[in-house]
């Protein structure tokens, strides 16, 4: 007998102060009452990448498999995700349907392999405009883009 998932949420964002730049990513995951803040900077990275990285931390983070509602504001991440490009990326040895690199692949595998443990359903949110966890998942990628610019605020 399958045992029952945990239903988890993570909201997540990514920051870049320029693209490429210093950037960091948010993450909050909440299962019932308890919630946990995650946030990396990381001195020269793109906002994409940093999309990205939040969800791979969130979804990283979780100790089993979970069912999982990830938000996001980062169209990137779950139109790849949702039509099938980053499958179709990674079958086509990181090429895009146009024969050019598929970008981020590392992270992209990261990814994909996670969507694999647990079951994910995302859900798009309009980036600032008051979603209380994206705005929250914000707060922490500008902070901590920020350390990792040394503080510099650009």
């Amino acid at each position: 007998m399958e045992k029952i998932k945990k239903q988890v949420q993570i909201f997540t964002d990514g920051a870049c102060s320029g693209n490429p730049g210093p950037g960091g990513y948010g993450v909050v995951l909440r299962y019932g009452a308890v919630e946990k803040e995650l946030s990396e900077g990381f001195p020269a990275t793109t906002n994409n990448r940093m999309e990205l990285s939040a969800a791979i931390a969130g979804l990283s983070a979780l100790k089993e498999p979970c069912r999982v509602t990830l938000y996001s504001d980062s169209k990137y991440l779950i139109d790849a995700v949702e039509k099938g490009w980053a499958k179709s990326w990674r079958a086509k040895g990181w090429k895009r349907s146009n024969k050019e690199p598929a970008l981020n692949p590392d992270l992209w595998e990261t990814l994909l392999n996670l969507l694999e443990r647990h079951e994910v359903m995302f859900v798009w949110v309009k980036g600032h405009a008051g979603h209380p966890e994206n705005e929250r998942c914000d707060a922490l990628a500008v902070a901590a883009a920020k350390k990792a610019a040394g503080g510099i605020n650009r």
